[in-house]
């Protein structure tokens, strides 16, 4: 599978935006997709996952309550809904994929495949 995020872009705080990450190949809706987060000087940090099959929800205690990953597979594309956006949710956001035919992906079960970031940065 290959994917490509879009959507970044530069927001005052407090803000919105939508990230969206399109997937090539077969059989979508058979993987787990997540976004995962780099920040300057940072390791890669775990934002949300989405499960293939129902699609069972995970998010860092960071964005809870913030953030909404969702799917659709009719459009072999998943999104990241980021609200109440804050400084130090500045980061260059990265798409993911696992192959999970049983649906039953939970994190950190590690991603078998990685898409270009998309910046993301949110001025105070």
């Amino acid at each position: 599978v290959q994917l490509q995020a879009s959507g970044g872009g530069l927001v005052q705080a407090g803000g919105s935006l939508r990230l969206s990450c399109a997937a090539s190949g077969r059989a979508f809706s058979s993987y787990a997709m997540g976004w995962f987060r780099q920040a300057p000087g940072k390791e890669r940090e775990f934002v949300s996952t989405i499960s293939g099959g129902v699609g069972s929800t995970y998010y860092a205690d960071s964005v809870k309550g913030r953030f909404t990953i969702s799917r659709d597979n009719a459009k072999n594309t998943v999104y990241l809904q980021m609200n109440n956006l804050k400084p130090e949710d500045t980061a260059v956001y990265y798409c993911a994929a696992r192959l999970d035919y049983s649906g039953t992906y939970s994190p950190p079960r590690p991603m078998d495949a990685w898409g270009k970031g998309t910046q993301v940065t949110v001025s105070s």
